[in-house]
């Protein structure tokens, strides 16, 4: 029989007109039996629903007979999203139903968008659901207090979880996590609610910790879309002190309807090569736009998203007005514009980012474009959700390949998706900078005691394996500047009184409350117009190089840039129709490893003469001139090409395993080849292989014949060898200074000089590596640049793959169709030049005489005008 509160769920169903799908029912099952989990569903399945539902379900059923009167409920739902515009959405969904079935309740956001009246009217008086970020969460730990605040928190739910998930953002929840957590079960003890099976799990944590963690009061949940590794993304989620007994994995198994094609260029013999950014398709994706109510096209970089709204509205100026731009450099005003516009049909195109890749509901969006590779499978599956985004719609997508050999990963990307192939994020340990952040954030606010804290730490994934002398070293860090930084006041962050670990300065105080969070990039500075209002922000690196006059493009719009004043890029509106495209930092993602396994299994298919794929048929062209020149490899075979130019004698190698893998492995190879005889290397590398060129003739032969050429043998120590890791780490640990408050960044609108902070940070390092090697955070820095500079595990496992294979060496007269992309991807390795990248790919293809080739302007001039004939493959 349905409980009251379920009886007024499905009551609302009805009036909604909607169904409740089975998944949802079995979640509300699962709710209301007192589990936490996962909640698996695709997009626009209705999951938000899902979770939100049985929680006002459970509310009813315990105010039966006051529930539409009852209020000062205090906060009851804490509900965590990784990026601000979710929780707009989210927001006006969770109100709807609250005043659909009479619930006076008020749900509420606080972001970095949230005003400080807003953040005020929060603290008179607290809403029953409070939507927030990972970084919210934080400040909320650093308020005075903040244990009132939380102290009826019944559920914790984390949206998009597998977007935190293996991020430092992830970490920043599961350590917030572990403190509501063991806030609830100090009240549940408190209150002395707890069922005999509940007590005897805290007494048996109780004999490892005199601080009760495991908590059976607080629900916790979290959603996430499809990914490799759920059950551990469940674990990662809700710590090691949840008792196995009590948490569920709930999946919605709905196949979501998903029509998938590729954009064929006319002449793919003809088609360029590498980059050039698929302008030249641009034809036929407007033809796709003028069929569709709505279309999304996806960029994978800010500059791409600049560069096709620029082309559109030079080629299709009626597009003027119902076509608009969003991404995460845009003003925030300029971004909310957008959603709204597109909420109410408004718009006929929008060309985006990432930031429009997760959960935001657009109905009448109903076509995806997706130019370029998404170099991962869950990533495009994403983004061609935002179309159809409702239960039992149809989501069509479109793959633009920006060069001839991306074709393929539109097959792969089809192949993987129907074989359910979707990629693992691995979670992130032992962060040291964020739990030093973490823990300043708790002295910031009420204190901490260091064995109580050492304790809840523990419970988390990601500092299960937290040594108590590791833990030491960080508490004696954040109090006495550790080993080295004793002598400095500002470093001297806590005091301890009476065991309890508290920050009393108030200037430290504020200065962390700035800095909290764990997101870190280029410097920004604010571009306004001249005339008052502002556009977004661009990264110093780019508005340093402009000179007064210069026109560049920012917004969709020609502005001409007039001057900087306190880190205010001021613009005026130019009229030049040429000018700079904006670049930012980290725009080229690389290929995931299971999208590359499965592109290497599409071209073991082509060798072996299977030509299934639409995408396969409209290369054959390419893949024949690939077997003539030089060689087809198939799975068991391992390809290297060498010839020699007026530049030197090249060697190419082919894992097809990722640009990262790909950079770590073209060093490990130099370095093993120049022990054989000295030699000085210059190296290109793509998503399919790299390019090693030297003056000299190269001894692959030799190489070849040492067993240890491609052994995972001394890996790390070669990599050390081969690989300026000094420098990599270095890089990493500018960030990792900044997470864990060794530098600060300044204050709003007067923040640090990029300079600055750059030689603040070189200096700790330096100081760290000379007089206190074994500092946790240098050795952080260290092994973040092997796991994520050159994903260190793949490239051993790529090394012990290439071992079992047979190795092809094939010399060659000139480049072939595999080696061209990354010759001109080496283009990029000489700074002074006077020529564009079209002038000089058009050079180098006559140079070799490889036939004949079709190289795109940047940016077409007209619909007719869109390619200049060129010599090349």
């Amino acid at each position: 029989m349905s409980s009251k509160g379920q009886q007024v769920i499905q009551q609302w169903y009805k009036q909604k007109e909607w169904k409740q799908f089975p998944f949802q029912k079995e979640m509300e099952e699962a709710y209301l039996a007192g589990f936490s989990g996962l909640l698996n569903a695709p997009t626009g399945s209705g999951k938000t629903f899902a979770l939100f539902l049985p929680f006002l379900a459970d509310f009813i059923n315990k105010h039966p007979d006051n529930y539409t009167t009852k209020t000062n409920n205090g906060l009851l739902m804490l509900w965590i999203t990784p990026l601000r515009a979710l929780t707009n959405d989210i927001r006006k969904a969770m109100q709807e139903v609250c005043d659909d079935i009479g619930l006076p309740w008020r749900i509420m956001t606080r972001t970095g968008d949230t005003s400080a009246a807003d953040k005020a009217a929060l603290k008179r008086k607290l809403p029953e659901v409070l939507l927030t970020t990972p970084e919210s969460l934080h400040l909320m730990l650093a308020q005075k207090e903040y244990p009132k605040v939380f102290s009826g928190l019944q559920v914790f739910v984390c949206d998009e979880w597998h977007e935190l998930l293996g991020t430092k953002r992830g970490v920043q929840v599961e350590l917030g996590l572990s403190k509501l957590k063991q806030l609830a079960s100090q009240s549940a003890v408190g209150s002395g609610q707890l069922a005999e099976q509940q007590q005897t799990v805290q007494r048996k944590r109780q004999t490892e910790s005199p601080l009760p963690t495991a908590n059976c009061q607080l629900k916790v949940w979290g959603i996430s879309a499809t990914i490799g590794n759920l059950e551990q993304a469940a674990e990662v989620l809700l710590g090691n002190d949840f008792p196995p007994e009590q948490i569920r994995m709930v999946r919605a198994n709905i196949s979501k309807k998903l029509l998938i094609e590729s954009v064929i260029p006319e002449n793919i013999e003809n088609y360029s090569w590498a980059g050039h950014i698929g302008i030249k398709l641009l034809p036929q994706v407007m033809e796709i736009v003028a069929k569709s109510k709505t279309t999304l096209i996806f960029t994978n970089t800010r500059s791409q998203a600049e560069i096709w709204y620029h082309a559109i509205i030079d080629n299709y100026p009626e597009y003027a007005g119902i076509m608009a731009m969003h991404h995460g450099s845009l003003d925030n005003e300029l971004r909310n514009w957008v959603e709204q516009a597109l909420h109410a049909e408004a718009l006929k195109v929008v060309v985006c980012t990432s930031s429009l890749d997760l959960g935001v509901d657009f109905r009448p969006v109903d076509t995806v474009v997706q130019v370029g590779s998404p170099k991962g499978v869950a990533r495009f599956m994403q983004r061609a959700g935002r179309s159809g985004h409702h239960p039992g719609a149809v989501s069509k997508a479109y793959f633009v390949p920006t060069h001839s050999l991306e074709l393929l990963e539109g097959a792969a990307l089809k192949q993987a998706i129907k074989n359910g192939i979707f990629e693992s994020r691995d979670p992130m340990l032992l962060t040291m900078d964020v739990l030093i952040q973490y823990m300043v954030t708790l002295a910031v606010s009420e204190g901490f005691r260091a064995d109580e804290l050492y304790h809840e730490v523990k419970t988390t994934f990601a500092f299960a394996d937290l040594r108590r002398d590791e833990f030491n070293q960080l508490l004696d860090f954040i109090t006495n500047g550790g080993k080295t930084l004793a002598q400095y006041d500002e470093f001297l962050k806590v005091e301890v009184e009476n065991g309890l670990f508290k920050v009393n300065n108030r200037r430290v105080a504020m200065r962390h409350r700035l800095s909290i969070g764990t997101i870190t990039s280029e410097l920004s500075i604010r571009v306004k117009w001249l005339s008052g209002g502002s556009l977004g922000t661009l990264e110093e690196g780019f508005i340093s190089k402009l000179k007064p006059g210069d026109t560049f493009w920012f917004a969709g719009r020609s502005l001409e840039f007039i001057k900087v004043k306190e880190m205010t890029a001021y613009v005026k509106k130019s009229t030049k129709t040429k000018g700079l495209i904006p670049s930012w930092a980290g725009g080229r993602m690389p290929l995931s490893s299971q999208l590359s396994a499965v592109f290497r299994d599409k071209l073991d298919e082509v060798a072996h003469g299977r030509e299934e794929d639409i995408e396969v048929k409209a290369l054959k062209p390419l893949f024949d001139l690939q077997a003539q020149i030089s060689h087809l490899p198939q799975s068991h075979e391992f390809l290297i090409e060498s010839f020699k130019s007026r530049e030197g004698h090249h060697l190419l190698f082919y894992p097809f395993e990722g640009r990262l893998v790909h950079e770590g492995m073209a060093s490990l190879l130099a370095y093993r080849i120049s022990k054989i005889r000295p030699a000085s290397f210059s190296i290109a590398m793509n998503d399919y292989g790299f390019e090693l060129l030297a003056d000299e003739d190269i001894p692959i032969v030799e190489a070849l014949e040492d067993a240890d050429f491609f052994s995972i043998n001394n890996l790390i120590e070669d990599i050390q060898n081969s690989l300026n890791a000094n420098e990599m780490a270095r890089r990493r640990f500018r960030d990792i200074a900044h997470i864990g408050g060794l530098v600060f960044t300044g204050y709003p609108g007067q923040p640090m000089k990029n300079k600055h902070l750059q030689a603040s940070t070189s200096l700790l390092f330096e100081v760290f590596n000379e007089y206190e090697p074994d500092n946790l955070l240098v050795r952080q820095a260290y092994n973040e640049a092997l796991a994520f500079q050159l994903e260190e595990f793949r490239l051993r496992a790529a090394l012990q793959r290439i071992q079992t294979q047979s190795i092809v060496l094939k010399t060659i007269e000139r480049p072939t169709p595999f080696a061209f992309p990354i010759m001109v991807d080496s283009l990029g390795r000489e700074k002074l030049t006077t020529e564009t990248m079209e002038e000089r790919i058009a050079k180098m293809a006559r140079r070799y005489d490889v036939g004949e080739e079709e190289v795109p302007e940047a940016k077409p001039k007209s619909r007719r005008a869109g390619v200049v004939r060129k010599k090349g493959f």
